[in-house]
């Protein structure tokens, strides 16, 4: 192969990211950061929650809210307080540890 065929295939990852995410250190590509963030958030819930076999009727009743709040939280479009993230671990039988990273 010739170095002008290699190299039709190379991208840029940055300019990609900087492309879909906004540039670093701006505003927009934190918001997308912290989006990211919340739905890889969410998707643990979820997949504790279906690990503990648990509907998320039956996690709601155990800490107290209703089943939409549960579907809001593992879809990623409400971000629960600390305390009801303790309370939802504690429901499906987990701890939360926090630690340096």
């Amino acid at each position: 192969m010739k170095l002008k065929e290699i190299s039709k295939d190379l991208y840029d990852v940055d300019a990609l990211l900087d492309e879909a995410l906004g540039k670093e250190g701006t505003a927009e590509r934190e918001r997308n950061r912290e989006k990211a963030w919340e739905e890889y958030n969410a998707r643990i819930l979820l997949d504790a929650r279906k690990n503990a076999k648990l509907t998320q009727e039956e996690l709601a009743r155990r800490i107290g809210a209703d089943k939409s709040y549960i579907s809001r939280i593992e879809r990623g479009l409400t971000v629960p307080t600390v305390s009801t993230l303790y309370r939802i671990a504690a429901a499906m039988g987990l701890t939360v540890e926090l630690r340096p990273l």
